[in-house]
């Protein structure tokens, strides 16, 4: 899919800003073209020192013991924060608010702190179900993507997969459950052979999730799988 140019986004995105002086969206102190203030953004809790594989923090960017005991399909996962606060309440006003200026913000931080993109031929965000879909009316992975895609200059695929089972939320089901929640939720009819996918979510927890989309682009012919997330849980959470 076509998607613009970097120089025409930035200008459009400088244009706007500029256009509208605002408050910070958490402290509400001004902040010219910010989202956040800088004091604010001071206290956002960054994921630094995480596993590389399944971004879990404390492992000193080392894989972690739970990955080289039991490796994941994906074969690397990047965060831009810690999902606490205030990180988390951006997140659910984002979700459930419907603040899509935020999903801009998100891949910005996001982009910063991938890094090299070199190599990644696909971007996919993680699919909703179809009824949770027309609940919400957007795709917050999507959205988030459409701002990454355009910032990395990586196409997004909106339609490569779909989330063919209405899974129980993750949140309400006990770690041990959530794998058996995602089993057989998605579907990918395209051939990938030889690809390497990003896949865009706004939270990872347990990874459960994520893992079993991992496996269903490996079964299409995905070479590579790697996860680009805005925030990843605490460990022990």
């Amino acid at each position: 899919m076509s998607i613009s140019s970097r120089p025409f986004f930035d200008i459009g995105t400088r244009i706007r800003r500029s256009l509208l002086a605002q408050d910070c969206f958490l402290c509400h102190s001004p902040s010219g073209d910010q989202l956040l203030c800088a004091a604010c953004e001071r206290e956002l809790p960054s994921s630094a020192s995480a596993c590389p594989r399944c971004a879990r923090a404390g492992s000193g960017n080392a894989e972690c013991g739970a990955c080289l005991a039991a490796p994941p399909h994906y074969e690397a996962s990047c965060a831009a924060f810690t999902y606490t606060y205030p990180v988390d309440a951006l997140i659910q006003e984002l979700k459930y608010g419907g603040q899509l200026a935020l999903a801009e913000w998100f891949a910005h931080r996001l982009r910063q702190r991938i890094g090299q993109v070199a190599g990644v031929d696909l971007i996919v965000p993680l699919p909703l179900h179809p009824a949770r879909l027309a609940e919400r009316g957007f795709n917050q992975a999507a959205e988030i993507g459409k701002a990454l895609s355009r910032a990395c200059g990586i196409g997004m695929d909106v339609h490569l997969a779909r989330r063919v089972r209405n899974t129980a939320p993750q949140t309400k089901l006990p770690w041990q459950e959530r794998a058996a929640n995602m089993r057989h939720a998605f579907s990918c009819e395209r051939d990938l052979s030889g690809l390497s996918v990003a896949v865009i979510d706004d939270v990872m927890t347990t990874g459960a999730t994520l893992n079993e989309f991992a496996r269903t682009l490996k079964r299409s012919g995905a070479a590579r799988v790697q996860n680009w997330v805005v925030a990843r849980t605490p460990a022990g959470v």
